[in-house]
């Protein structure tokens, strides 16, 4: 199974209480790619870019696709390579969607999420807006995840998969 959302949807949280409900392994793009380059993700969009970054994203998107059978959880930004949705047709893909306020109050000021630093709320906006068509294109499932905690969320996705 495969999670995919925007920041704040709760695709790391909700993929370990998957894992762990369903006895499988949890694996993260985000910290793949950290692992891969030796440095954080915010180090990453600084340093090298946020080219570099997706280009280190999709590689990691492709490998851990091939690579992992358990719950799989990708960056909010991930979906945005069309060689990513192309990798994910035939997967089990989840869309933890998450609406504005409650995705604003998740994030917070956003330190460790590099594409919302200017200026956070402006730039959720944005994002959910041009995101959203996406993640709704490579879901199989979709589950809202506003006013829900973890394990109600955890619980609707797993109801959702039957």
């Amino acid at each position: 199974m495969v999670l995919v959302g925007p920041p704040g949807a709760g695709k790391s949280s909700v993929g370990r209480a998957l894992a762990e409900r369903l006895g499988v392994t949890f694996r993260d793009t985000d910290a793949d790619i950290a692992a891969t380059a030796g440095k954080d993700i915010p180090t990453i969009f600084y340093d090298d870019g946020e080219p570099a970054f997706r280009a280190l994203e999709a590689a990691a998107v492709a490998r851990a696709l091939a690579e992992h059978d358990g719950v799989l959880a990708l960056g909010g930004g991930a979906i945005l390579a069309e060689t990513s949705r192309a990798a994910l047709r035939g997967h089990t893909v989840v869309f933890l969607d998450v609406g504005m306020a409650a995705a604003a109050r998740r994030v917070g000021l956003a330190r460790d999420r590099p594409v919302l630093t200017l200026n956070p709320r402006a730039m959720l906006h944005a994002l959910l807006a041009e995101r959203r068509p996406l993640y709704e294109e490579v879901a199989t499932h979709t589950v809202a995840t506003d006013d829900r905690t973890r394990a109600q969320v955890t619980d609707a996705v797993m109801e959702a998969l039957g």
